[in-house]
């Protein structure tokens, strides 16, 4: 019953199978991704010890996961993400800017600063809102899925989850909803071995996440989190299965969360240093480069110059965000309703004026 894993590039970048063949230029731009991703964490992490923004969640050693399957989709197709997957964005035209207004939650947050911190969403790149309430980006995705389905759009809904969100029953209504009317849904799992402190092990009782599809009537695939080639190779197959209308797939990516689960979070607590010893050896970034090289497809001290590049650029991006000031009063009321009731807008008028430093006599108009 257990799903085998699949694997294209083993931990020391030796091809294993038959991957995706993929364009030379494309393989370069997912490296320097997954670069660009590892680079940006480190600078946010900075960034929050130093009280400049209020939270973070890292997803370094997830990288080959959360960028192999965002190159899977469409420009055309949505997204509907959980903690880690601001690299999808990233990847489909997100700037850093935006990512760090968002962080700061200042007027140039694409999300007005009516969101937590890495909670990111954005519109133009077909991105959704998420909760930290585990699970519930589950059946939104699944709702859109049924509602291009009735549409009749040709577009799939990514679903990303942790093998936590497995253990709640959003997962369960998302799934077997997908599975009975095989809607154009992907249910992507990042299984990073934790669940904030509870392990794998106390999860589930199954022997995999990917063997849960079976139950609802759909396939699951298994595979090396850690192998950029693989990640593909599997998301792109669910992805055209469903764009197909052959209904959804369960993705398990299996990887390591380096990091904390969160910024207030201290992994030391509950997780022994030989374990992330065990998964260094398995970095993504290392696997790819080691296969780059070998193949001719990186030069020697490439990748030391991007990572110089990626860094001038996040720290301009982050002078540029800090410089920008707090979202407009204004936008508390402006954009609630499309007409603005007479109620509201005096009450926007107030709320602006006091903003201004005007004071008035009675009470705020409720």
């Amino acid at each position: 019953m257990s799903a085998p894993l699949l694997q294209h590039l083993d931990p020391d970048g030796r091809v294993v199978g038959s991957p995706p063949d993929l364009p030379r230029d494309d393989l370069r731009a997912l490296f320097r991704h997954m670069v660009k991703m590892r680079v940006l964490d480190t600078r946010m992490l900075s960034l929050q010890r130093q009280g400049r923004i209020g939270f973070y969640g890292t997803a370094t050693g997830q990288e080959a996961a959360v960028t192999g399957s965002a190159y899977a989709l469409r420009a055309d197709d949505w997204v509907f993400p959980a903690l880690r997957e601001m690299g999808v964005s990233l990847w489909r035209g997100t700037t850093v800017q935006e990512i760090v207004c968002q962080l700061i939650g200042n007027s140039g947050d694409v999300l007005i600063g009516r969101q937590m911190p890495c909670h990111f969403s954005d519109r133009k790149v077909n991105t959704v809102a998420w909760s930290s309430v585990i699970g519930t980006q589950l059946p939104h995705a699944m709702g859109a899925a049924w509602a291009a389905r009735k549409l009749g759009h040709d577009i799939v809904c990514m679903g990303y989850m942790g093998d936590g969100a497995s253990s709640v029953g959003d997962f369960h209504a998302a799934a077997n909803f997908a599975g009975v009317f095989r809607l154009p849904l992907v249910f992507f799992c990042q299984n990073n071995q934790w669940a904030i402190s509870v392990p794998f092990a106390r999860q589930t009782a199954a022997e995999s996440i990917a063997i849960k599809a079976q139950a609802y009537g759909f396939p699951g695939v298994r595979v090396d989190g850690n192998d950029l080639l693989a990640v593909i190779g599997a998301t792109r197959e669910a992805v055209a299965r469903a764009r197909r209308g052959e209904g959804p797939t369960l993705v398990e990516a299996v990887t390591f969360r380096m990091g904390g689960h969160s910024s207030s979070d201290d992994p030391t607590r509950y997780r022994e240093a030989a374990l992330i010893a065990e998964w260094e050896r398995r970095d993504p970034l290392a696997r790819v480069r080691a296969w780059l090289e070998a193949a001719g497809h990186l030069a020697q001290g490439e990748e030391e110059r991007w990572t110089q590049e990626l860094g001038e650029e996040i720290g301009a991006a982050i002078q540029a965000a800090e410089a920008l000031p707090p979202p407009p009063i204004k936008s508390m009321f402006s954009d609630v309703t499309k007409d603005m009731s007479a109620q509201l807008a005096e009450q926007m008028r107030h709320a602006i004026a006091l903003g201004e430093g005007t004071k008035f006599d009675g009470a705020f108009p409720l």
